[in-house]
């Protein structure tokens, strides 16, 4: 299957989270890895910084605002979360559309008017099996690379739940033709998976979990689904 060409897009990456410095020379930042996402080189997209305070003066000349994820969670008292709603809410309102992932997906629900907290079911981690709609009417079982704790727990009004899972109900939002987002990384490779598990065994997860999740990685997970169906959403409506 052909790579979604997204070339023609003025994109804006919202960074709110870094990657693992240990692996970050090979693996690149959060904002790398999501313009890779949309088949674009570090240098092909803007990037604004926003847990540093580095905000956008103008949104008005972007297709497409991409919020990354972060180990941070939405609820936490940061300066920066706040006015990253409200550039939400912004894009929303002028048109702007707006792709979140994992940390991006939890702020836009929440600047809509959506609840997370963290999850009764704690961290999960590794190659987890969704159910996803990809376009109107056509579901499947998508196995996506996944780390998080906290969940959306309540939808915003209009919101239209895509995917979920056996632990997470409601994984991936779409609203309308403005926004759509979703709680697993498809910007995330198994190498830098593998990275991650072994970065954070043991200070953050278990050795357990980390055994398990290093075992899920031997499912092959391909993005290029989600890259089909985040270009028909941008550009075909």
């Amino acid at each position: 299957m052909s790579h979604p060409d997204f070339s023609g897009l003025n994109i804006a990456v919202i960074q709110t989270g870094r990657s693992i410095e240990e692996s970050r020379d090979q693996h690149g930042d959060y904002d790398d890895m999501c313009k890779a996402l949309f088949g674009r080189a570090p240098d092909e997209a803007d990037t604004f910084a926003v847990l540093d305070g580095e905000f956008p003066d103008n949104i008005d000349g972007y297709d497409l605002i991409v919020v990354t994820g972060s180990k941070h969670g939405v609820y936490e008292p940061h300066d920066w979360i706040a006015p990253a709603e409200q550039l939400v809410r912004d894009a929303f309102e002028k048109g702007v559309k707006l792709v979140g992932i994992c940390f991006g997906h939890q702020l836009i629900a929440q600047a809509l008017g959506g609840t997370v907290e963290k999850g009764d079911v704690g961290f999960i981690v590794g190659a987890v099996d969704y159910d996803i709609e990809l376009s109107e009417g056509q579901r499947t079982e998508l196995p996506l690379f996944a780390w998080h704790q906290d969940q959306v727990v309540k939808i915003p009004d209009g919101a239209e739940v895509i995917a979920k899972s056996a632990q997470c109900p409601y994984a991936g939002l779409k609203y309308d033709d403005r926004a759509i987002t979703l709680q697993p990384h498809p910007e995330f490779s198994k190498a830098y998976m593998n990275d991650l598990i072994e970065a954070r065994r043991g200070a953050v997860v278990s050795d357990a979990l980390a055994d398990r999740a290093r075992e899920s990685l031997a499912t092959p997970v391909d993005v290029n689904p989600i890259q089909k169906m985040l270009f028909d959403f941008i550009v075909d409506h």
